[in-house]
């Protein structure tokens, strides 16, 4: 641990400040307020019956957002796997982890503008934010290998999370100020939670900034074959993965089973807010200061399995 510390402390560092700025994303946005919120607006835009009709496509206004994260998910099951094989071949994983931070970031902020009956544009805006949220951290990822060896790794990832567990915090903890002092601040209750999406973009794009100065370009992990492009070679990669896995069939249940079992835990933290809050009958307050005490006890868990 010696050398570790000494050598590329900064890049280290940097590494571990982009989960403490992106994790804002995931708290501030996916699991608080933008389920309620959406679902107010998509509400105050439904036909008599209660319908929202995106696409042409009768949608109840309550299920709204559901269908908006089940359709995030989907297109990161498509997405991601290619990202990944992309990222080892690449020597562009700097680019392309900062293109998907500040693209996410952008949509992030324009939360800001959800107001009203702009239900769609609330939805393809958090669609988009969430796929490239779910992007930059393939990316991201495949850093790891770079700034730490093998042994080394699980405390290194270690830290990683404890400060994305405290980044989402700290940005979650001022949201709920502004949220539950709004009329102290001359604004609105709606007014209050745009500005707290919208915060949370410029928070993930602000802390993104030492990262960006300070992780390396670094060389792919494996030459690309003569010839060929990214996409295609990633294409290719996927394409031996799953030909390899089809012959350890009890790799291919336990990647079946962890799929199933991850995205329904991501599931269900994005839609905790707005189910506590229609089905519960719980404030947002009350949601928040719980998450909160989520997030701080899993930050002190991090750095405990750290020791």
């Amino acid at each position: 641990m010696a050398a570790l510390a000494r050598e590329g402390r900064p890049e280290r560092i940097g590494w571990y400040v982009y989960d403490f700025a992106n994790s804002a994303f995931s708290t501030t946005v996916v699991t608080v307020f933008t389920g309620p919120y959406l679902t107010s607006v998509a509400r105050a835009a439904a036909d008599p019956a209660g319908y929202v009709h995106p696409l042409g496509i009768p949608v109840l206004a309550g299920s709204f957002f559901p269908y908006v994260v089940s359709l995030s998910v989907f297109f990161q099951v498509l997405l991601l796997p290619l990202l990944g094989a992309i990222a080892d071949y690449s020597h562009r994983k700097k680019t392309m982890l900062f293109l998907f931070a500040y693209a996410g970031s952008a949509a992030t902020v324009g939360l800001y503008f959800l107001e009203g009956t702009r239900y769609l544009l609330g939805g393809g805006l958090f669609l988009l934010a969430n796929v490239c949220f779910g992007a930059s951290v393939v990316f991201y990822n495949a850093w790891l290998p770079d700034i730490a060896p093998s042994e080394d790794r699980d405390s290194v990832s270690s830290v990683g999370w404890a400060l994305g567990y405290l980044g989402g915090g700290i940005l979650l903890l001022l949201n709920l100020i502004l949220f539950s002092r709004a009329r102290s601040f001359g604004l609105t209750t709606g007014e209050a939670v745009r500005i707290s999406l919208a915060s949370a973009g410029i928070w993930w794009a602000l802390f993104s900034l030492l990262p960006l100065a300070t992780m390396r370009r670094r060389e792919a992990a494996r030459p690309l074959p003569a010839g060929e492009g990214l996409l295609g070679t990633g294409f290719r990669q996927l394409r031996r993965t799953f030909a390899e896995a089809k012959r350890h069939p009890q790799l291919l249940l336990f990647l079946g089973a962890y799929m199933l079992y991850n995205d329904g835990v991501q599931t269900v933290i994005a839609l905790s807010s707005q189910f506590g809050q229609e089905e519960l009958g719980l404030s947002v307050s009350t949601l928040t200061t719980a998450i909160l005490m989520v997030q701080f006890v899993a930050f002190f868990g991090a750095l405990l399995f750290n020791a």
